[in-house]
């Protein structure tokens, strides 16, 4: 028998303390995650400059993709502590091992001081705070759809979705404040340690607030009642009817959603500053304006899922964004570098070369040493940052790069003495740097030529994307498991979506770029599996939005 539900009401009081101190803490957990993403160029130098190449790499590689890598690790440990001693103290806790952590990043000395300790140190609070993040978002979407009346968790748990995004913000906003109080060379020395500093305040603040919320009615109830779960891990994945859900979830729904998250708010930012070659500076103003636009369109996709579902919205989302990404992302590049896109439609670039001779070319060290003339060829012009088409030539021929008309042959260096390695070496670059000019290639974005409405416009159309697979995603997860294993089943999915699929997204498609040298193939890694979240999840994921979340079952 379908269970009856009272109709909608007005928040209350209560409801609007709990939304709010969720979701603050939550903003300020994203602002600790984010700052190190922000900085990374500067922490490089501090921390890892006494390293060799190799080492440097490793360790920089490590601390970037550490808090995404142990995400789900998190959502395992703290769900199964949200399941068995309650949502409140567990989220307690996680905010203060991530406020604590970033604190400690801002007052680490650097590898000038301690030598190798600074690196490893910087890596542990790394993990510490993807552990914390892991256990956070699970335990306040939770928390607040648990408070949520039936028929508002949508619109309630929405408020939840806008923390990843203005905790973003903020971190922009508070790292461009600090570099213009202090000036650039100063934050380059000391000053970027400012942001993280101040985050032990925005921690009190978020403790404070904390400690004076009240438990879930849900998990009260439950617990009143003597059903909480003894074995969280064991029931959310050594059951197969949950761990069916738990894989549904994760495939059918958070895999989609977190590739195009992070397209839109991470991904169009790389593609800006690097293949569009438009200055930090500005990107970063373009894509702050298109997130203060597109930020409250979270609350609207999170209401309209009350209404009309989450499912359509979710999957909506996903299918919009596999099928115009392509198109978007090409208007982009006339938008922002209308030169480029001129001189690319007017002069194509090929690289016409033995495929046996070409290695693959990911190689963020700096450290490998190319020899051959395809990969030479290909070096030169990936460090320009120019899309190009490759062309098979036949076995034992140099490689040729032709540029419109214009065609240079290439060399190979291999048993080449250093000196004539070096001079063959200039005087190609120099053929290439002289034949993309004549080609009308530009060097950077000409800011008079961008077209800075068109570029907003593209940006929050891409964001708008992101608030509909994420708008309503956190009440469909909480939806989706009993209360008595919710914390930990609904948190493993996210975290392995948006940490893994997601968090790893540019490094993935930057490698795709990198092999293939068309600036647009990275953009296959979100569509397929966009595509793929569509076809699963219409097939067999079921809405949600009428379970009753206080049943057990």
């Amino acid at each position: 028998m379908a269970t009856v539900h009272p109709a909608p009401r007005p928040m209350t009081p209560e409801e609007r303390k709990v939304i709010f101190a969720s979701s603050l803490g939550t903003v300020f957990e994203w602002y600790d995650f984010y700052l190190y993403g922000s900085l990374a160029a500067i922490i490089a130098k501090q921390f890892f400059s006494g390293l060799d190449a190799g080492s440097a790499f490793i360790f920089a590689l490590l601390a970037f993709a550490a808090g995404f890598i142990v995400r789900p690790f998190g959502a395992i440990f703290f769900g199964r502590l949200g399941d068995m001693i309650g949502r409140k103290y567990t989220f307690l806790v996680t905010i203060l091992i991530m406020g604590l952590s970033t604190f400690i990043v801002g007052i680490l000395p650097t590898y000038a001081s301690i030598g190798v300790a600074a690196p490893i140190i910087l890596i542990v609070l790394r993990l510490l705070q993807g552990l914390a993040l892991g256990g956070e978002y699970g335990g306040a979407a939770t928390y607040v759809a648990e408070h949520a009346p039936h028929g508002r968790r949508g619109a309630y748990t929405a408020w939840i979705q806008t923390t990843a995004t203005l905790g973003l913000f903020l971190s922009l906003m508070v790292i461009l404040g600090t570099r213009t109080i202090v000036g650039e060379e100063a934050f380059a020395d000391w000053g970027w340690r400012v942001p993280f500093i101040v985050s032990i305040v925005l921690l009190a603040i978020s403790v404070w607030i904390r400690l004076a919320m009240n438990e879930s009615p849900a998990f009260q109830k439950m617990k009143a009642e003597g059903k909480t779960s003894k074995a969280p891990l064991k029931e959310s994945f050594g059951e197969w009817k949950n761990l069916k859900i738990v894989i549904l979830a994760l495939v059918g729904l958070t895999a989609g959603q977190a590739v195009v998250w992070y397209s839109g708010q991470f991904y169009a930012l790389f593609f800006l500053t690097q293949a569009l070659k438009v200055d930090g500076a500005t990107a970063n103003i373009f894509v702050a304006i298109s997130l203060l636009i597109g930020t409250p369109f979270f609350i609207v996709f999170g209401s309209l899922s009350d209404k009309i579902g989450r499912k359509p919205i979710i999957l909506a989302g996903c299918l919009l964004a596999a099928l115009t990404y392509f198109p978007v992302f090409g208007a982009l590049t006339k938008a922002a570098n209308p030169a480029l896109a001129e001189a690319q439609a007017k002069n194509k670039v090929v690289v016409v070369a033995d495929a046996n001779e070409c290695s693959f070319q990911f190689n963020p060290t700096g450290t490998v040493k190319f020899t051959s003339s395809c990969d030479i060829a290909k070096q030169v012009l990936a460090g320009a940052s120019v899309s190009y088409e490759n062309a098979p030539a036949a076995a034992g021929t140099p490689a040729v790069i032709k540029i419109g008309e214009t065609a240079i042959t290439g060399y190979s260096s291999k048993g080449l003495p250093a000196d004539e390695a070096k001079k063959k070496d200039g005087e190609f670059k120099k053929a290439v740097a002289d034949a993309l000019k004549a080609a009308g290639y530009p060097t950077k974005a000409d800011p008079a030529r961008i077209d800075k409405v068109m570029v907003i416009a593209i940006l929050v159309y891409l964001v708008l994307l992101v608030t509909m697979v994420y708008g309503p995603i956190a009440a469909m997860l909480v939806e989706m498991f009993p209360t008595r294993i919710r914390y930990t089943s609904m948190s493993l999915p996210y975290h392995i979506g948006n940490g893994w699929f997601g968090g790893l997204l540019p490094t993935t498609a930057f490698a795709i770029v990198a092999q293939t040298g068309n600036m647009y193939n990275g953009l296959w890694y979100p569509i397929i599996i966009a595509g793929a979240t569509v076809v699963i999840g219409g097939l067999f994921i079921k809405e949600t939005k009428d379970v009753d979340i206080y049943a057990n079952d």
